[in-house]
């Protein structure tokens, strides 16, 4: 089994409810071992839009690296995802952070997430989920531990649940 980390945001709709529809989905597809608290960010990019709330996911699967990605964007799209401006307003989004410890740069999927380390909304969260040491995270935590999650806007909203609360 492959171990895969993901970072999921939404800041349309009922956010909370966004999350916990993806998460369903997903669980049907693989095993989700552990979720991550909920923080609220601000916008990154395209700015003139609502909050974000995010999460992440750790999971495993006997999916390749790019079957997860169609499962993902399966998910993002049955829940009513439109991509029009790039980091702007979605319903859900679901990135790959990490699979196993493996690099890959294809047209359609960089792992780890090119822009993971440049984010604290992935970071902070992602560390609620470790299981595991890799090059990857051990340049992650490096990261986060320079990190202020107030002044990188980064806001505590729900503490950690467990896997059957998610569900419901």
């Amino acid at each position: 089994m492959n171990d895969v980390y993901l970072s999921i945001g939404t800041n349309i709709g009922e956010r909370e409810d966004n999350l916990r529809l993806a998460l369903r989905l997903l669980a049907e597809q693989v095993t989700i071992e552990t979720v991550s608290a909920v923080y609220e960010t601000a916008a990154v990019g395209f700015t003139n839009q609502a909050d974000f709330l995010n999460i992440a996911v750790h999971v495993k699967t006997a999916l390749s690296p790019l079957a997860m990605l169609d499962v993902c964007q399966a998910i993002e799209n049955e829940l009513g995802r439109v991509r029009t401006i790039r980091w702007g307003p979605r319903v859900i989004d679901l990135d790959i952070l990490l699979y196993n410890n493996e690099n890959m740069n294809t047209e359609r999927l960089i792992l780890p997430h090119p822009r993971m380390y440049e984010r604290a909304f992935v970071l902070i969260p992602l560390f609620d989920v470790v299981a595991t040491q890799s090059e990857q995270l051990t340049k992650a935590r490096d990261i986060v531990m320079q990190m202020d999650a107030n002044t990188e806007g980064v806001r505590h909203v729900l503490q950690q649940q467990s896997i059957p609360s998610w569900l419901k």
